[in-house]
């Protein structure tokens, strides 16, 4: 500073132009308008006349300038600005001046008091303020063309006194312009009460940009990392080491994270509570097993996916995974049956509360049965493309596991029928969701052999094409408590399959899907509304194609509290939505009518009568509603999301 009071220089005032480039003014003014630097509204300049002292002392028409001063010189201005206003009122003057501004850290600038002691005459007629404390509550999201180095340096500089930035989410692009070390490090000298970081797609972001995260954002609570090429482990360690307070991290196709960047993840941050690795091929069984390295380990969320780690890892979690409650294991082809039996068997999984497991080759009967026997608390199970699991492993372990309130089934191609409603009659089970498990085949079984389940509310079959009547009736026996309906996909369903369901079902059906269900006429939608009319919220038919105006009209008799209605590909003409637009106790929040060509321009006065309660309508293929039509209902139902 005292250079600055002492300068002496002879260029001060030589009269070069105040901004360097003003196309670039204009390009910068223009990004950080939209972004966060903002400044004072322009003035119009004055006219003052010029006076003139003779050539050797000023030359007429020129005007001072500040650029010839040295950049030393320029922050100890810049440090001295009352408030974050000021500073970005600068910010906007050129890139240079923004470059300055982002090398500046929050605790350079000086306090009221020390600003006048050091500039003294110079700035004595300038009302000094100290800056506002950062707080953390300001998110900023840049995606695409729009996540530049110039941006966050706009971000950095802007945000510090309108609440603080806490959450930063940068989604890269291919674009040679995109984020780098420099913009990261901008925000980092900026924002230190960053608490939230998520760098997606950006291979230009390397160790130097996270390092300085580390070093200046102490405050740094959730680190997601997917597709950054160039952070190695020294970056991760270098956030361990400064950033005791993390508690999320995800790292997803990392290829230079291993196992001592975990090792010190695990060993420095003893808060951490949600770990995610996916495809990292560097990370091993060490670098897994680390995070479990302190006694005290507070995790419970752990998501592994893609990784070459063996046996080991699965027995080092169930023996000391003793706070873990959300477990997902996908993709790990290294680990065998040993692995998961183990993991059932250490007991220290007594807290888990929800498990995953999709593509293990190592899940197995037996080892489903030792899972079963081990989590005592498990309530939600999802078993995806789990070919080796049969309806013994099944049964055993729907008998074990006495807490099991939801199970989903994917691609389990060798779970039967019997398996299935097995499990029901043996367990707790609220919630049953079968998806895409072609060993499911209709076979008539003996019911008095089997359990009714009053718990099960919720049935969800998709694209199961082996579920037909003799399935459907077995679900009419042992269900009668069902709430939520959802047979999408079933092409094979018919009324004769579907009547004694609806008939079976004595709490009154609240969601009902059949979307895909190509045989199912009327005939149904009339049972369904005149029983369940009074409890039906949703009802999606959507692909049913032999569904005509006659299920409207029952709807709109029937239907006290339905809500969202789907009856897109449907035989549905503008009768229907008569009936629809005339029923005085329906209130429809979301209706489509998407692939309805019979739907016409006729419409238009009975979807304006009913976008008094509307949210949501989708008009999309709806080939005989003009354009002009739908401008129009756009213009009228400002407050009806209206896809077309």
């Amino acid at each position: 500073m005292p250079a600055l009071v002492n300068y002496g220089g002879d260029d001060f005032c030589s009269g070069a132009s105040f901004y360097t480039n003003s196309t670039d003014l204009g390009r910068l003014c223009s990004i950080s308008s939209q972004v966060d630097v903002y400044g004072s509204p322009c003035k119009r300049s004055r006219n003052i006349a010029s006076f003139s002292f003779g050539e050797s002392e000023f030359e007429q028409n020129k005007q001072p300038s500040i650029d010839v001063l040295p950049d030393e010189c320029i922050l100890e201005i810049f440090k001295c600005l009352p408030g974050s206003q000021e500073r970005s009122s600068c910010a906007c003057v050129s890139k240079h001046w923004l470059t300055l501004l982002t090398s500046i850290r929050k605790c350079e600038y000086v306090s009221s008091k020390v600003a006048k002691d050091n500039v003294g005459s110079v700035l004595d007629d300038v009302e000094m303020v100290s800056s506002d404390d950062d707080a953390g509550h300001l998110t900023r999201c840049l995606e695409g063309k729009k996540a530049t180095d110039m941006r966050l340096a706009a971000v950095a500089v802007g945000t510090s006194g309108r609440g603080g930035l806490g959450k930063l989410f940068i989604k890269g692009s291919s674009s040679s312009c995109g984020v780098t070390d420099f913009g990261l490090s901008a925000v980092a000298r900026g924002c230190p009460s960053l608490k939230s970081l998520s760098l997606w797609n950006v291979d230009r972001v390397g160790n130097e940009g996270l390092s300085e995260i580390a070093k200046e954002c102490h405050l740094l609570e959730k680190l997601d990392l997917c597709r950054c090429p160039s952070v190695s482990d020294k970056g991760l360690i270098t956030i361990a080491q400064n950033c005791p307070n993390l508690t999320t991290l995800s790292i997803e196709c990392c290829p230079k994270i291993g196992n001592e960047g975990l090792q010190a993840i695990g060993k420095l941050c003893p808060k951490l509570r949600s770990v995610t690795i996916n495809d990292c091929p560097l990370v091993g069984d060490h670098g897994v097993s680390s995070l479990w390295s302190s006694a005290s380990t507070v995790l419970s969320k752990v998501k592994l996916q893609g990784l070459n780690i063996t046996d080991f890892s699965l027995a080092v979690i169930g023996q000391y995974g003793k706070s873990v409650t959300n477990l997902k294991l996908c993709g790990l082809n290294n680990v065998s049956e040993k692995g998961f039996w183990v993991m059932g068997n250490s007991l220290g999984l007594q807290k888990l509360v929800s498990l995953m497991i999709t593509s293990c080759r190592g899940v197995t009967d037996a080892s489903l049965e030792a899972m079963g026997n081990g989590f005592i608390n498990l309530k939600q199970m999802s078993l995806r493309k789990c070919c080796f699991v049969s309806d013994n492993g099944l049964l055993a372990f729907a008998k074990s596991v006495g807490s099991l309130e939801c199970l989903q089934l994917e691609e389990c191609d060798r779970i039967t029928q019997s398996g299935i409603f097995g499990a029901l009659s043996n367990s707790g089970l609220k919630s049953l969701t079968l998806v895409k498990c072609t060993g499911i085949k209709d076979i008539s079984l003996e019911a008095p052999l089997l359990s009714p389940s009053s718990s099960l509310k919720s049935l969800f079959v998709r694209n199961c094409p082996g579920f037909g009547a003799e399935s459907l009736a077995m679900v009419s026996k042992l269900c009668p408590r069902l709430q939520h309906l959802d047979l999408s996909g079933l092409y094979g369903v018919t009324d004769a399959g579907l009547l004694p369901l609806l008939e079976s079902c004595e709490a009154g059906l609240v969601k009902v899907s059949l979307s895909g269900c190509l045989n199912v006429t009327d005939e149904v939608v009339l049972a369904l509304t005149r029983l369940h009319g009074e409890t039906l919220e949703l009802l999606n038919l959507d692909g049913c194609r032999k569904i005509s105006d006659a299920s409207l009209v029952a709807i709109a008799d029937n239907c006290i509290f339905l809500s969202d209605l789907d009856v897109s590909r449907c035989a549905i003409t503008d009768a229907g939505v008569l009936a629809l637009s005339c029923a005085e106790q329906l209130d429809l929040q979301v209706l489509s009518l998407s692939g309805c060509s019979r739907v016409s321009n006729k419409s238009m006065p009975l979807l304006k009568k009913m976008g008094k309660t509307l949210v949501g309508l989708n008009l999309q293929h709806c080939n005989s509603i003009s354009s002009r039509t739908i401008e129009q209902l756009v213009a009228t139902l400002w407050r009806c999301d209206i896809l077309f």
